[in-house]
Order: C-alpha cells, then sequence, then structure tokens
C-alpha cells in the first residue's frame, strides 16, 4: 500500500522543482527538476535532487534513470520511497514518460552525431538528420516533459 503525500512545486536554486516523495531511509524530500535544453543540443531532463535544510543548495544529485529505470521499474520506486506524490497508475505513467524521455534524448544525440559516440560509425552520414531531430527536441521531449509536470503539478490533473 503507497503512502500518499501532498503535491509540490518549489522553486529551488532558481528552478522549478516537483516533488516526487520522501525517501523511505531518512525522509528526506525528493525533486525532480525541470528540464533544460543544455550547450544548445541536448535536453538535461530526469534529474533528482535532495537539498539542504533551507533549500539554498543541492546536497544529493542523480538520475532518475539510475534509480528506477535500469531494473525492477515499480518496485524500485515504491521501495525507494516512504511516501510519494504518486498513486499506482501514475507510477506507471511517470516510468513509462521518463523512459520514453531517454530513449528520445539518445535517438535525437544520435541524429546530430551520425553515431552512438562509441566509435566511428561508416554510416554516419545516413544517420545524420537534422530536421528529425529538431521535431525530437522541440515537439516531442518538450510534449513528454509537460506531461510529466501536468502529473506531478497540484493543480492539474492528468489527461
Amino acid at each position: 500500500m503507497l503512502n500518499l503525500r501532498k503535491k509540490e512545486i518549489q522553486t529551488i536554486c532558481n528552478r522549478t522543482n516537483y516533488l516526487l516523495g520522501s525517501r523511505a531511509d531518512d525522509g528526506k524530500k525528493v525533486w525532480l527538476e525541470e528540464g533544460k535544453f543544455d550547450c544548445d543540443w541536448y535536453w538535461g531532463f530526469g534529474y533528482i535532487e535532495v537539498y539542504n535544510q533551507n533549500h539554498s543548495d543541492i546536497n544529493e544529485h542523480t538520475h532518475f534513470d539510475s534509480l528506477f529505470l535500469e531494473k525492477d521499474l515499480h518496485d524500485s520506486f515504491v521501495k525507494y520511497f516512504a511516501k510519494t506524490t504518486l498513486d499506482e497508475k501514475e507510477i506507471w505513467t511517470l516510468l513509462e514518460l521518463m523512459k520514453s524521455f531517454y530513449v528520445a534524448r539518445e535517438y535525437a544525440d544520435m541524429l546530430y552525431r551520425g553515431r552512438c559516440h562509441i566509435s566511428n560509425n561508416p554510416c554516419s552520414e545516413v544517420i545524420m538528420n537534422n530536421e528529425e531531430r529538431t521535431r525530437i527536441n522541440e515537439v516531442v521531449i518538450p510534449e513528454i516533459m509537460q506531461a510529466v509536470y501536468n502529473m506531478l503539478s497540484p493543480e492539474k490533473e492528468m489527461k
């Protein structure tokens, strides 16, 4: 059975943050930081933050995928939190949205570089596609992020 807590949004360190819940091990609040288009070519999103007591600095920084998407998905999420802002359906939807974000971002990165960043790719010219990369970065990823924000916002309901 999930222990639910009220949804919250706070501006912390000049960034909008969405409360995911309170950790099981120490009760500290865990926040998802808003996404940002970094270095003019990729989306930084999925940053999980635990702030100091007065919210003036980050105490802990990690990534959503390494916490919850590498194994056990739902179980990892539920066991991590003593209380969460999401019900069962919302947890599954959040996991789907976040995995979709990471897949879309990797795809856009590959379209930009023409490779997966392991070695040179003899097919790089065929892989590179600025038009598709632009669609992913300007339409697909922002829609995914907005769906996450809507779900984590206290005043909005899921579509």
